[in-house]
């Protein structure tokens, strides 16, 4: 399983199979533990991402990381995040129909190797090019169903939640329901210092 990572990880870094590989200063593998039981799928990474080769470590980032907190999931353990596309758009606009088809085989392989049992798609972009086009996520949020094989939860984009403060009680919701899932599915004794 470790030379098939190595392998798949080496090919990425090397893509060059859309435009997005003229601009780019790197390629983002994703982040987290090769067998995380949860996965996290944003939408593109963005200039501080893009700078420093990680995925979500802008405002966008330190805030899902604190919504991880109090779900008391960290990326070390419980998640692995990656998103649509690998390499940032210019001026951070949403990856266009061409290159998310280019890129999504390698998200797809991505999730195989890592195999969670819950897959998040965080915001509109991820997912309209995981569930399909006419998928809404201000009406899809917060719902169940399956992508991948996967039972995923679709819930706003951090990005959404800074721009907008009002979202943030529907995501916690949200976020709840995704560690009672994660308790019946992978741990009856996680624990969170928020939800009992």
């Amino acid at each position: 399983m470790n030379d098939t990572i190595e392998t798949f990880q080496a090919e990425l870094l090397t893509c060059t199979k859309c435009a997005l590989a003229a601009t780019r200063h790197h390629v983002i593998l994703g982040e987290g533990p090769y067998n995380a039981p949860i996965f996290i799928i944003g939408e593109a990474p963005g200039y501080e991402e893009d700078l420093h080769g990680r995925p979500f470590i802008g405002p966008s980032g330190q805030l899902l990381d604190k919504m991880l907190d109090a779900c008391g999931f960290n990326r070390q353990e419980h998640v692995f995040i990656s998103n649509i596309v690998r390499c940032r758009p210019p001026g951070n606009r949403p990856p266009t129909p061409q290159e998310a088809a280019i890129c999504l085989p390698w998200l797809q392989t991505q999730i195989e190797l890592v195999n969670p049992k819950i897959l998040i798609l965080l915001g509109s972009t991820a997912l309209r090019y995981m569930a399909g086009p006419g998928y809404r996520i201000s009406q899809t949020r917060g719902t169940w169903r399956t992508c991948q094989n996967r039972l995923t939860m679709p819930i706003y984009h951090p990005s959404a939640l800074l721009r907008n403060p009002a979202l943030k009680r529907l995501t916690w919701e949200d976020l709840k329901s995704i560690v009672y899932t994660y308790r019946q599915l992978v741990n009856p004794s996680h624990t969170s210092a928020y939800i009992p």
